[in-house]
This record gives structure tokens, sequence and C-alpha cells, in this order.
């Protein structure tokens, strides 16, 4: 996957955070809902509306949005401006924002912590989410994750959706050895046999958000997490995470190449664009890409749940959300669109080529479009096995909320590192995992503390 995660390859830090954001007062409540999404005393008064969001992995999806945002507009009389940029400049954008108190109305974070980092200087949306979980259905896991402060009991941000993380692989070559990859003793197994023959697995060990990502999800399958339910009290030193870094030192001497040291968030594309990959761990953006250009290949790759562990399935999702600044000119009017906005929300998937998926449960009704039948795909319903993908995701946190804490965590590649200084034998296993609960522990203390 390219980078799917906000990252800043500089930590945050507490003095850094009270610097840029400031000692700001409470959040702000909403005003009553609107019922129809043409009549308001908002968009009666206001004229402009700016949005900001990350360029999109699936271009059209920008392209679709911006012509959507266009259109709601002229309908009410707004002139609606539309930015993207790269979502590693989201952090330092939002900063800056928040800093000089004016920027955009709306604002997409494009990862876990930032609705919680602003917290006091975004719009309490609660009003609006109770609004859309009783026309569209409770809001999943990952969405109370990102949005929800259980502290406070405000929603600091809109869910908007997120981008599931399967696994994508060669079936003919998987049938060849006789095994499924559906799980994570499949994947070491499989693997190894699959290397063996020139085509190894792919799940990198460098410092860019799929290795984030993935080896969260084989700590979560295992019964393992760097923290508590409260997000309070790390958990990372267990037999469990030992388990784990055992597990992913035998994939890597035994199923993977070296080079996934150096890999970026493109390498295990490239991998299984070249044919001899056998297995990445990925969304479905890596298939899309192969599909046009070597739609011969792409036949051949097909898609499956998140490996299982012995505890359960669970993929680390990179999720996305909408805040309102308390400094946005256009607060109201901010609203109304989101509000909008979600009751399209059958045009939003379709338009993302079911990449983006739904945080509230009934938006996108089964069988889903895309992922039922796409006849870009052969066969049609390859996808359809992500409808479920609601079942086994979370996100940052897990089976805490996600925060600043959790966020410089993986900003600071510590799970990665763990995993890493115990495959290449820079460290014993039992020396890694105990490692990584220091680190881990420095972190969650600086933010309680904050």
């Amino acid at each position: 996957m390219r980078s799917e995660r906000e990252i800043s390859r500089s930590s945050v830090t507490r003095r850094g955070f009270l610097k840029r954001v400031g000692a700001t007062a409470g959040t702000v409540a909403l005003a009553p809902a609107v019922s129809l999404p043409f009549v308001s005393t908002a968009l009666a008064q206001a004229k402009t509306l700016k949005i900001l969001q990350w360029s999109h992995f699936v271009p059209q999806y920008d392209k679709w949005f911006d012509g959507f945002a266009a259109e709601w507009g002229k309908k009410n009389g707004i002139t609606v401006t539309v930015d993207h940029i790269p979502h590693l400049e989201l952090p330092a954008r939002a900063a800056a924002e928040v800093s000089a108190g004016a920027g955009h109305d709306i604002f997409a974070f494009s990862g876990s912590g930032g609705p919680h980092l602003y917290e006091k200087h975004v719009v309490d949306l609660s009003s609006l989410v109770s609004e859309v979980e009783k026309k569209h259905g409770k809001v999943h896991q990952v969405g109370r994750q990102i949005g929800y402060n259980d502290d406070t009991k405000v929603w600091s941000a809109l869910p908007a959706y997120y981008i599931s993380f399967p696994g994508l692989y060669r079936k003919d070559l998987w049938d060849e050895v006789g095994i499924k990859p559906d799980s994570w003793e499949d994947i070491r197994v499989g693997g190894a046999k699959l290397k063996a023959k020139g085509t190894p697995i792919g799940i990198s060990l460098g410092h860019s958000v799929d290795p984030n990502l993935s080896y969260r999800s084989m700590l979560w399958s295992y019964g393992a997490s760097e923290c508590d339910q409260t997000g309070k009290r790390v958990t990372l030193n267990s037999k469990e995470t030992l388990e784990v870094v055992k597990l992913v030192r035998a994939i890597y001497k035994d199923a993977m190449e070296p080079e996934v040291l150096s890999w970026d968030d493109a390498s295990n594309n490239r991998l299984l664009a070249s044919g001899r990959g056998s297995w990445i761990h990925n969304p479905i953006s890596a298939y899309r890409s192969i599909q046009k250009a070597n739609p011969e290949l792409a036949d051949k790759i097909h898609v499956w749940k998140t490996p299982a562990g012995p505890v359960r399935r669970l993929a680390c999702g990179s999720p996305n959300s909408y805040g309102v600044w308390r400094f946005a000119r256009s607060k109201d009017t901010a609203i109304e669109f989101l509000r909008y906005w979600t009751d399209n929300w059958v045009a939003v998937f379709e338009a993302s080529t079911g990449y983006n998926h739904p945080l509230f449960e009934n938006l996108v009704p089964k069988p889903m479009p895309i992922l039922s039948n796409d006849p870009t795909s052969h066969p049609a319903d390859k996808l359809q096995v992500l409808e479920t993908a609601d079942e086994w995701h979370a996100t940052y946190g897990y089976p805490g909320p996600a925060g600043p804490a959790s966020d410089e965590v993986a900003d600071n590649f510590v799970i990665v590192d763990m995993m890493a200084k115990a495959a290449t034998d820079k460290a014993t296993p039992e020396e890694a995992v105990a490692w990584a609960q220091k680190e881990t522990e420095l972190i969650y203390r600086k933010w309680s503390a904050a």
C-alpha cells in the first residue's frame, strides 16, 4: 500500500503539542439538526465552504468528490472550495491552522489521533453522529476509536471511512502447495514452501505504514496489544507478544527476502506486480493497479480476509474522519454538508471503487455494489469477502481508543522495530519485547501527563 495513514517522521512532543494548540476553552455544542438538506438558516447566511482533505489513492474519487461538493454548493448558493494535499502533510497543516486560528471549515483527518489531539479546537459533533446512527445504523468500532472520547463523552469528528487490510495472494501458486492463506500459521508454512519455489511472500520490516498495520494485526490475532481497554496501561510485554515476535522471526527467515527490511509502502505492491510475489498484506489498491497493467496476472490474484490467529481474526484498518474547526467561518454549513455527504454514501462507495469502507453499519446495503459483482474482476465476486470487513477490523490503540499516544508509537515504529530486532538477531525475542514495552511506556506516560 502506498502510505494510507498520516505519518510524521519526527514524533510529536508534549511541549510541541502545547505550543501549537495552546490552552483553548472547551468544545462548542452544536445547534439542533436540520432535517432538509437544502433548507436552513445556516445555508442562507453562509456564502463559502472550505474543505481540506488528502489526495486519495483512487484519483477518480477526488474527481467525484469535487464535483459532488460543487453541485451541492450550486444548489445552495454556496461557493465550495476543496483542497487536496498529500496525506503526509496533513499533521503539519492541522497544526498550522490551529496555530493561526484560520484555514478551512472542514478538515479531513487521515489517521487515528488527530481528532483526539485537537479535541479542544474542533466542534463537538455528538448531535450529528447521533443523528447519523439513528438513520444509518450503529457506528463501527473503528469509528468510535477515532472520533469518541470516553472521558469527555465528546465526538470530536464524524467517522468517514476506513481502508481495509486483507491478504492478496496468487491463488495458482498457493493451490500448488495445497494451502489456503487463512491463518498466520498458514502464512509461515505455505510461505516457506513458496519461497523455496522462488515466489516469497512480502511483509515490510521497514519504516513505512504497511508494517505498522500488519504487525498490529498479528498481535491482536494472538491476543496481544500495546495497551488495555482504557488506553492508559501498556500491556505489550506478554507471552502472547513474545509468541508473535517468534512467529515473525520465522516468517522473515523462512518465507521472505532480506529486502523487506528496507521496503517502503510501494515495495510489496511491486513484488506482487512482478509475478514473483505469492502473498502480501495490503488494501485492494495493489490489485487494482495490476488490473490495469497486467490483466492476465490480475486474474491469478485473489483476495481473502486478514489471516487469523489462535484468538481472533482482526486487522488494523487505516481510518479517516471529518472534523469542523471551532474557528471555522461556516460551522453550521459544514455540518449541513457532512450530513448530505453521509446521506449519499452509496455514491461515495462506488466512486472509490470499493476502497472506502463505511463506518456506520447500514450506509451501504448488502450485497454491496462493486464488491458483490465487479465486472472488472474474474470471477466477478472476487472482492465479495470484503463485505464482511467490518467484522474483522479495528485500528490503532485497540482494544482502547485511538489517540496521540498510539499515534506516536506508530510514528516511531516501535512495534515494527521490535519485530525487526528479533528477526535479524540484533536482539533475542525476549529482549526485543522488553525494549518495546519500555519505549511504549515512555510515550503513553508523556501523553498521560499532557
